[in-house]
């Protein structure tokens, strides 16, 4: 359970955001860093997220992405650097952080011997919900949530999905100006992510900052802005469009050919094409800045003796922008790890 601090004289439901203004970042760092004796799990992060926005935080396991949510929660201390969360210094009032915001950990953190109303009602008096705001802030997180009639529900006895969107609700109920969600949909059958995620993007489009981290790309390309960091380093962000348009500067050729497992080899063998995977009966090509367009890559195929059926150039994915980001002799690797945790 995320420990809080009382509010200081004057706040009401959350503390230390009443001078900040729609133009502040809800989050920024300089620097952030931590490290645990020789391995350095988060290394000189330079975040900024925009007060309003979703932005997802995006990296494979052991990128560094909780260490980083537990650092700007107010749970861990850097080991360098600086930040504010709603304006509050990390370092300085943690604990102040802590009561400021929302916080649903990878691990729901729900009493499993409380029914759905009793761990509001729980969530509610240890944010401070005033006293007469209580059972109509707990109706309405039940009404968002979807969870009516389930009221007298043991929390142990519910479903994934609904666990996850009581889970989601109870860090809410104080109404956070900024929520973190910490891989919320890991584990959660692929109906209930949608679910969860039309929630999210609710939250967001009515002027709630989120900052969600997730290894699903999917779910990436819902978000306003982006954050990738991998060996716990920010490698780069910015709005998907901005991302692909500026930072990218590839172009990514899908085709399909007769012999398809060789054309891939022969395709990997070529300096122009920076990766090639096989997507069902396709290749999916990222092709080097200055390489061949769809039609350059048929004759370079053509030259090697292969017969393409088609060949077009499609727009980048969310996961073409993060593995080419990555270093070359590890693409495959961390392909065939997204891979598994999309089908996972």
């Amino acid at each position: 359970m995320l420990a809080v601090s009382r509010p200081q004289e004057g706040d009401r439901d959350v503390s230390g955001e009443g001078a900040l203004t729609d133009l502040d970042p809800a989050v920024i760092t300089r620097g952030l860093t931590k490290r645990f004796g020789n391995l350095v799990a988060v290394d000189h992060l330079d975040l900024v997220v925009k007060t309003g926005e979703l932005y997802g935080f995006l990296g494979p396991n052991g990128a560094g992405k909780s260490t980083t949510l537990r650092m700007l929660t107010g749970i861990m201390e850097p080991t360098e650097g600086e930040g504010a969360v709603l304006g509050i210094d990390l370092r300085r009032d943690p604990e102040r952080v802590k009561s400021s915001i929302g916080y649903m950990s990878q691990r729901f953190s729900l009493y499993d011997d409380l029914t759905v109303d009793e761990n509001l009602t729980f969530y509610a008096r240890v944010y401070m919900v005033p006293r007469g705001e209580r059972a109509g802030r707990i109706e309405q997180m039940i009404r968002l949530a979807g969870l009516g009639g389930r009221e007298r529900q043991l929390a142990g006895h519910l479903s994934g999905g609904f666990r996850q969107r009581l889970a989601l609700v109870c860090a809410l109920v104080h109404r956070p100006r900024l929520v973190f969600l910490d891989e919320p949909t890991a584990g959660v059958d692929p109906v209930s992510r949608r679910t969860f995620w039309a929630l999210i993007r609710r939250l967001a489009d009515e002027g709630t900052t989120v900052l969600v981290t997730t290894h699903y790309m999917d779910e990436a390309e819902l978000c306003d802005s982006l954050g990738f960091i991998y060996q716990g380093r920010l490698i780069a962000a910015g709005s998907p469009e901005r991302i692909k348009k500026d930072t990218f500067g590839r172009a990514v050729i899908e085709l399909e050919a007769p012999a398809l497992r060789e054309a891939a080899d022969a395709l990997a063998d070529a300096d122009a094409v920076e990766e090639v995977v096989r997507v069902g009966g396709r290749l999916r090509l990222i092709v080097a800045p200055g390489g061949p367009d769809a039609e350059g890559v048929r004759r370079l195929l053509a030259d090697r003796g292969f017969a393409v059926t088609w060949a077009r150039e499609v727009e980048p994915s969310v996961e073409d922008l993060f593995v080419s980001f990555v270093d070359k002799e590890r693409k495959t690797r961390v392909r065939d790890q997204l891979r598994a945790l999309r089908e996972g």
